[in-house]
């Protein structure tokens, strides 16, 4: 059996993205809709999200208990156990007190953003050290991960009924808009007949 090399994969590639190019537009716009409703009403996207969560961790949760009872006789037994029962205590915690969920679900936000900025600040100043030519840029991001962090922390526990939601909603657009530039370049792809 032939391998295809990695000109076939890529025409193949070309190809499909040439023939759907359609359906990652309507996605892209889809998504920037949605991100752009996130945007203006925060407050109602955090709760969505905050909801969607819920219910992850409590049908994982179950998945984890069924899993766990049908291959009882696997070491980790009670390991697998405790990590069922958690993830079901958590869903239903999130999904019977969402209000409760979105605060905690905000504080997980502020420790990420205080680490990505830490971490990206000394990437930039280890880069700098090195004489790289683009650690400004890094470095610049990791300080508005830093300030983020710090606007979010300080407007607790009013930041709670926002943040989550306009940053998802602003992860939305951007992705959104990716796609629908993926798309628009897809469609003027002309994929040469494999030969």
């Amino acid at each position: 059996m032939t391998q295809p090399n990695i000109e076939q994969v890529q025409q193949a590639v070309a190809t499909s993205l040439h023939e759907h190019w359609v359906l990652f537009l309507i996605e892209g716009i889809i998504l920037v809709v949605l991100g752009l409703i996130a945007i203006v009403v925060p407050p109602i996207a955090t709760l969505a999200v905050e909801l969607l969560f819920g219910w992850l961790f409590l049908l994982s949760g179950i998945m984890g208990l069924i899993t766990t009872f049908w291959m009882r006789d696997a070491p980790g037994f009670w390991w697998s156990l405790l990590s069922g029962v958690l993830g079901i205590a958590a869903g239903i915690v999130l999904l019977v007190w969402p209000l409760s969920g979105v605060l905690s679900l905000t504080l997980v936000l502020i420790v990420f953003f205080s680490i990505e900025g830490i971490a990206s600040v000394m990437y930039a100043l280890e880069h700098k050290r090195e004489l790289s030519g683009r650690w400004g840029f890094m470095l610049a991001s990791g300080i508005i991960d830093l300030i983020i962090a710090a606007i979010i922390l300080f407007g607790l526990p009013g930041s709670a009924a926002w943040a989550l939601g306009l940053l998802v909603g602003i992860n939305l657009a951007f992705g959104g808009a990716a796609l629908i530039a993926m798309a628009l370049h897809a469609r003027l792809l002309r994929p040469q007949m494999a030969s």
